[in-house]
């Protein structure tokens, strides 16, 4: 299979008011060379796609960022471990920052939250997965501890995840988020479907957490992965699916 032009993934650009020098955009499943479950866009190397099909969407994406600088991709574990610097052996973290054009930050979701940041001066960039276990454990206040800004100074915008009219979680989510912040039971409502479950809204999750820490700029948010199909998700599609590609730079 060559890397054809046709293959070039579909790409979702943020619409947040990000400086000149901030580039960012996620991938969708709509064109590339993924086949089956995984069509079209797959660049996750975890979830038992065909290997070919996965290096050919990495080398892909990798034309789309340019072929100076490389991609950051992270081993995640819906922790809240920031990686901080370039490192071609794969670390353990769910968010990745940079301060220099030499590499771009990456995360791949199919549900989960992710959140991009930069400063007002595009000097910072920064990309977390957050699913709920995320948002509960703090990786976006990891993530805005080490930029070492200012609140005001913070732009962020929220990516594609799974909406609350489609994300049913158990008293155990609800739990561990209201018995730290009894506030964020407004992002929850009782589930239609099942006695003491409820519909969690990451979005509002998400913003109360960020709101907490004093950042006021905070852009889309208006996604669901879960009723898009240019979007994988995860539940929506039985486990057995791609992942889409957030990725985040500052250009030279």
């Amino acid at each position: 299979m060559s890397d054809a032009i046709d293959l070039r993934p579909t790409l979702l650009i943020p619409d947040w008011p990000a400086p000149d020098s901030v580039r960012a955009f996620v991938t969708t499943r709509e064109t590339g060379p993924s086949q089956g479950e995984f069509a079209a866009f797959n660049p996750a190397a975890h979830v038992r796609d065909n290997p070919d099909h996965v290096a050919l969407c990495r080398r892909l994406l990798q034309k789309e960022i340019g072929d100076e600088r490389p991609l950051l991709w992270l081993n995640q574990t819906h922790g809240a471990r920031v990686q901080q610097g370039y490192q071609a052996d794969v670390p353990e973290a769910d968010a990745a920052m940079a301060t220099s054009a030499d590499y771009a930050c990456v995360v791949l979701t199919a549900d989960c939250l992710p959140v991009m940041f930069c400063n007002r001066a595009g000097t910072q960039v920064a990309v977390a997965h957050a699913g709920w276990r995320g948002l509960a454990g703090g990786v976006l206040e990891a993530a805005v501890a080490a930029m070492n800004c200012e609140p005001d100074d913070i732009l962020v915008w929220l990516g594609p995840a799974i909406s609350n009219a489609q994300f049913e979680v158990g008293p155990e989510v609800y739990g561990a988020f209201v018995a730290v912040h009894p506030e964020t039971a407004e992002a929850f409502d009782h589930s239609p479907y099942r006695m003491g479950h409820y519909m969690a809204d990451l979005y509002r999750l998400a913003r109360f957490r960020l709101e907490a820490l004093g950042i006021e700029n905070i852009s889309g948010g208006h996604f669901c992965t879960a009723c898009e199909s240019r979007f994988y998700s995860y539940r929506r599609d039985g486990g057995k699916t791609g992942r889409m590609a957030s990725v985040i730079w500052i250009k030279h």
